[in-house]
Protein backbone atom coordinates (compact mmCIF):
# COMPACT_ATOMS: atom_id res chain seq x y z
CA UNK A 1 0.00 0.00 0.00
CA UNK A 2 1.18 3.42 -0.86
CA UNK A 3 2.57 6.23 1.44
CA UNK A 4 4.09 9.61 0.67
CA UNK A 5 5.50 11.15 3.74
CA UNK A 6 4.74 14.91 4.58
CA UNK A 7 6.45 16.03 7.43
CA UNK A 8 5.79 13.20 9.24
CA UNK A 9 2.39 12.31 8.09
CA UNK A 10 1.22 9.74 6.05
CA UNK A 11 -0.46 10.24 3.32
CA UNK A 12 -2.22 7.70 0.88
CA UNK A 13 -2.29 7.23 -2.77
CA UNK A 14 -2.62 4.80 -5.79
CA UNK A 15 -2.07 4.47 -8.96
CA UNK A 16 -3.84 3.03 -12.55
CA UNK A 17 -3.66 4.16 -15.91
CA UNK A 18 -1.33 4.91 -18.39
CA UNK A 19 -1.11 8.24 -20.52
CA UNK A 20 -0.44 11.92 -19.15
CA UNK A 21 -0.41 12.01 -15.06
CA UNK A 22 -3.66 13.28 -14.37
CA UNK A 23 -4.19 13.96 -9.95
CA UNK A 24 -7.85 13.39 -8.70
CA UNK A 25 -8.38 14.84 -5.57
CA UNK A 26 -11.49 14.03 -3.60
CA UNK A 27 -14.17 16.01 -1.66
CA UNK A 28 -14.09 16.61 2.04
CA UNK A 29 -15.78 13.43 3.67
CA UNK A 30 -15.10 11.19 1.09
CA UNK A 31 -11.74 9.10 0.27
CA UNK A 32 -10.27 8.07 -2.61
CA UNK A 33 -12.36 4.80 -3.45
CA UNK A 34 -14.97 6.96 -4.71
CA UNK A 35 -13.29 8.08 -8.04
CA UNK A 36 -13.41 3.99 -8.53
CA UNK A 37 -16.95 3.21 -7.46
CA UNK A 38 -18.58 6.30 -9.15
CA UNK A 39 -17.20 5.60 -12.30
CA UNK A 40 -14.49 7.89 -13.09
CA UNK A 41 -11.54 5.27 -12.67
CA UNK A 42 -13.25 3.19 -15.66
CA UNK A 43 -13.52 6.56 -17.85
CA UNK A 44 -10.27 7.54 -17.54
CA UNK A 45 -7.78 4.80 -17.15
CA UNK A 46 -7.13 4.30 -20.91
CA UNK A 47 -6.23 7.66 -21.41
CA UNK A 48 -4.54 9.32 -18.51
CA UNK A 49 -2.11 7.93 -15.46
CA UNK A 50 -4.55 7.91 -12.47
CA UNK A 51 -3.03 9.28 -9.13
CA UNK A 52 -5.57 9.33 -6.79
CA UNK A 53 -5.03 11.03 -2.84
CA UNK A 54 -6.62 10.07 0.22
CA UNK A 55 -6.69 13.77 1.64
CA UNK A 56 -5.30 14.14 5.23
CA UNK A 57 -8.09 13.30 7.42
CA UNK A 58 -9.50 10.66 5.28
CA UNK A 59 -9.43 7.23 4.11
CA UNK A 60 -6.24 5.52 4.88
CA UNK A 61 -3.74 9.39 5.39
CA UNK A 62 -2.89 10.18 8.60
CA UNK A 63 -6.08 12.03 10.67
CA UNK A 64 -4.62 14.64 12.61
CA UNK A 65 -6.76 16.44 15.06
CA UNK A 66 -5.41 19.97 15.22
CA UNK A 67 -7.07 22.58 13.06
CA UNK A 68 -4.07 23.77 12.07
CA UNK A 69 -2.85 20.84 10.58
CA UNK A 70 -5.43 21.37 7.86
CA UNK A 71 -4.01 24.98 6.73
CA UNK A 72 -4.11 25.06 2.89
CA UNK A 73 -0.18 25.02 2.27
CA UNK A 74 -0.46 21.85 4.20
CA UNK A 75 -2.68 20.19 2.39
CA UNK A 76 -0.97 21.18 -1.16
CA UNK A 77 2.05 19.92 0.59
CA UNK A 78 0.52 16.12 1.02
CA UNK A 79 -0.15 16.45 -3.10
CA UNK A 80 3.11 17.63 -3.76
CA UNK A 81 5.01 14.94 -1.33
CA UNK A 82 3.03 12.29 -3.46
CA UNK A 83 3.78 13.65 -7.08
CA UNK A 84 7.86 13.81 -5.50
CA UNK A 85 7.80 10.14 -4.53
CA UNK A 86 6.64 9.28 -8.06
CA UNK A 87 9.19 11.19 -9.38
CA UNK A 88 6.46 13.25 -11.76
CA UNK A 89 7.39 17.35 -12.20
CA UNK A 90 4.08 18.53 -13.54
CA UNK A 91 0.03 17.15 -13.83
CA UNK A 92 -3.00 17.46 -14.83
CA UNK A 93 -5.20 17.97 -11.64
CA UNK A 94 -8.67 17.20 -11.29
CA UNK A 95 -10.20 18.12 -7.53
CA UNK A 96 -14.08 18.11 -6.41
CA UNK A 97 -15.24 20.52 -3.72
CA UNK A 98 -12.51 20.15 -0.93
CA UNK A 99 -10.39 18.69 -3.73
CA UNK A 100 -10.85 22.09 -5.80
CA UNK A 101 -9.79 24.19 -2.77
CA UNK A 102 -7.00 22.15 -2.81
CA UNK A 103 -6.59 22.85 -6.60
CA UNK A 104 -6.64 26.63 -5.97
CA UNK A 105 -3.86 26.25 -3.17
CA UNK A 106 -1.85 24.64 -5.83
CA UNK A 107 -2.24 27.48 -8.10
CA UNK A 108 -1.35 29.39 -5.54
CA UNK A 109 1.83 27.81 -3.62
CA UNK A 110 2.91 25.01 -6.62
CA UNK A 111 1.74 26.34 -10.10
CA UNK A 112 5.06 25.29 -11.16
CA UNK A 113 3.79 21.73 -10.95
CA UNK A 114 -0.15 21.96 -12.97
CA UNK A 115 -0.03 21.32 -16.37
CA UNK A 116 -4.60 21.87 -16.55
CA UNK A 117 -6.62 22.44 -13.46
CA UNK A 118 -10.54 21.32 -13.74
CA UNK A 119 -12.08 21.98 -10.42
CA UNK A 120 -15.50 21.08 -9.75
CA UNK A 121 -18.31 22.08 -6.79
CA UNK A 122 -15.56 25.10 -5.66
CA UNK A 123 -14.56 28.37 -5.79
CA UNK A 124 -11.75 30.85 -4.68
CA UNK A 125 -13.53 33.21 -2.84
CA UNK A 126 -13.52 33.64 1.09
CA UNK A 127 -16.22 30.77 2.68
CA UNK A 128 -17.18 30.89 5.73
CA UNK A 129 -17.90 27.19 7.75
CA UNK A 130 -19.85 29.02 10.41
CA UNK A 131 -21.95 25.57 10.66
CA UNK A 132 -19.00 24.05 12.18
CA UNK A 133 -18.27 27.11 14.50
CA UNK A 134 -19.06 25.08 17.27
CA UNK A 135 -18.89 21.46 16.30
CA UNK A 136 -15.84 18.88 17.17
CA UNK A 137 -17.03 15.68 16.11
CA UNK A 138 -18.29 14.29 19.30
CA UNK A 139 -21.65 14.54 18.25
CA UNK A 140 -22.36 12.02 14.63
CA UNK A 141 -25.63 14.20 14.71
CA UNK A 142 -24.64 17.45 14.82
CA UNK A 143 -21.81 16.73 12.38
CA UNK A 144 -24.23 15.63 9.60
CA UNK A 145 -26.59 18.53 10.55
CA UNK A 146 -23.69 21.08 9.65
CA UNK A 147 -22.34 18.94 6.79
CA UNK A 148 -25.63 19.37 5.00
CA UNK A 149 -25.93 23.06 5.92
CA UNK A 150 -22.70 23.99 4.54
CA UNK A 151 -22.79 21.84 1.61
CA UNK A 152 -26.25 22.27 0.88
CA UNK A 153 -26.74 18.73 0.33
CA UNK A 154 -29.12 16.09 1.68
CA UNK A 155 -27.48 12.59 2.46
CA UNK A 156 -28.90 9.69 1.44
CA UNK A 157 -28.94 7.47 3.75
CA UNK A 158 -25.89 5.13 2.45
CA UNK A 159 -24.15 8.27 1.97
CA UNK A 160 -24.48 9.39 6.44
CA UNK A 161 -23.40 5.68 6.67
CA UNK A 162 -20.01 6.06 5.16
CA UNK A 163 -19.56 9.37 6.23
CA UNK A 164 -20.35 8.48 10.18
CA UNK A 165 -17.39 5.65 9.92
CA UNK A 166 -14.83 7.88 10.00
CA UNK A 167 -12.78 9.64 12.31
CA UNK A 168 -15.46 12.44 12.92
CA UNK A 169 -13.02 14.45 14.93
CA UNK A 170 -10.43 14.96 11.88
CA UNK A 171 -13.32 15.68 9.53
CA UNK A 172 -14.46 18.38 11.89
CA UNK A 173 -10.63 19.84 12.50
CA UNK A 174 -10.59 19.91 8.85
CA UNK A 175 -13.86 22.03 8.38
CA UNK A 176 -12.58 25.43 9.43
CA UNK A 177 -13.61 28.65 7.47
CA UNK A 178 -11.62 29.76 4.18
CA UNK A 179 -9.79 32.67 3.26
CA UNK A 180 -10.28 34.34 0.00
CA UNK A 181 -7.66 33.26 -2.99
CA UNK A 182 -9.14 35.92 -4.98
CA UNK A 183 -5.69 37.46 -5.64
CA UNK A 184 -4.01 34.66 -7.55
CA UNK A 185 -6.66 34.24 -10.66
CA UNK A 186 -4.51 36.59 -12.63
CA UNK A 187 -2.09 34.68 -12.19
CA UNK A 188 -3.74 31.21 -13.54
CA UNK A 189 -2.48 30.93 -16.68
CA UNK A 190 -2.90 26.92 -17.25
CA UNK A 191 -5.94 26.04 -18.76
CA UNK A 192 -8.86 25.75 -16.57
CA UNK A 193 -12.49 23.99 -16.10
CA UNK A 194 -14.73 24.26 -13.96
CA UNK A 195 -17.88 22.77 -13.46
CA UNK A 196 -20.84 22.81 -10.67
CA UNK A 197 -24.39 21.46 -10.11
CA UNK A 198 -26.86 23.96 -11.18
CA UNK A 199 -28.17 23.71 -7.85
CA UNK A 200 -25.21 24.19 -5.76
CA UNK A 201 -25.05 27.78 -3.76
CA UNK A 202 -21.87 28.04 -4.96
CA UNK A 203 -22.87 27.90 -8.67
CA UNK A 204 -22.71 31.76 -9.12
CA UNK A 205 -18.97 31.86 -7.22
CA UNK A 206 -17.55 29.22 -9.47
CA UNK A 207 -19.19 30.72 -13.07
CA UNK A 208 -17.49 34.19 -11.57
CA UNK A 209 -14.61 32.39 -11.36
CA UNK A 210 -13.86 31.37 -14.48
CA UNK A 211 -14.98 34.71 -16.03
CA UNK A 212 -12.10 36.11 -13.56
CA UNK A 213 -9.34 33.77 -15.16
CA UNK A 214 -7.74 34.03 -18.12
CA UNK A 215 -7.76 30.53 -19.68
CA UNK A 216 -11.03 29.61 -17.03
CA UNK A 217 -14.11 27.84 -18.66
CA UNK A 218 -17.52 27.26 -16.78
CA UNK A 219 -19.91 24.35 -17.11
CA UNK A 220 -23.23 24.41 -15.21
CA UNK A 221 -25.13 20.78 -14.43
CA UNK A 222 -28.48 20.77 -15.06
CA UNK A 223 -30.74 19.81 -11.54
CA UNK A 224 -27.50 18.59 -9.80
CA UNK A 225 -26.62 19.43 -6.52
CA UNK A 226 -23.57 19.78 -5.04
CA UNK A 227 -23.49 16.05 -3.95
CA UNK A 228 -24.70 14.39 -6.79
CA UNK A 229 -22.36 16.64 -9.18
CA UNK A 230 -20.09 14.44 -7.67
CA UNK A 231 -21.08 11.04 -8.22
CA UNK A 232 -22.70 11.36 -11.43
CA UNK A 233 -19.76 10.87 -13.66
CA UNK A 234 -22.26 9.81 -16.76
CA UNK A 235 -22.93 13.88 -16.85
CA UNK A 236 -19.48 15.25 -15.11
CA UNK A 237 -17.47 13.32 -17.61
CA UNK A 238 -18.53 14.18 -21.33
CA UNK A 239 -17.81 17.84 -19.92
CA UNK A 240 -14.23 17.22 -18.77
CA UNK A 241 -13.18 14.60 -20.52
CA UNK A 242 -12.34 16.42 -24.21
CA UNK A 243 -11.39 19.45 -22.22
CA UNK A 244 -8.47 16.97 -20.37
CA UNK A 245 -7.94 15.51 -23.90
CA UNK A 246 -6.99 18.83 -25.52
CA UNK A 247 -4.18 19.65 -23.09
CA UNK A 248 -0.78 18.84 -24.29
CA UNK A 249 1.10 16.29 -22.19
CA UNK A 250 2.86 17.52 -19.69
CA UNK A 251 6.87 17.79 -19.87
Amino acid sequence: MPYAMNRGLHIHYRVTGYGAPLVLQHGSTSRLEAWDENGYVDALRDQFQLIMIDGRGHGQSDKPHEQSAYDLPNRVGDVICVLDALGLTRVHYWGYSMGGWIGFGMAAHARERLASLVIGGAHPYADTATAFAEIDGGDPDAFMTALEKFTGARATAEVRRRILNNDLRALAAAMHSRCSLEHILPGIEVPTLLYVGEQDPRANKVQRCAADLIRGHSEVLPGLDHASASWRSDLVIPQVLPFLLEQPFPN
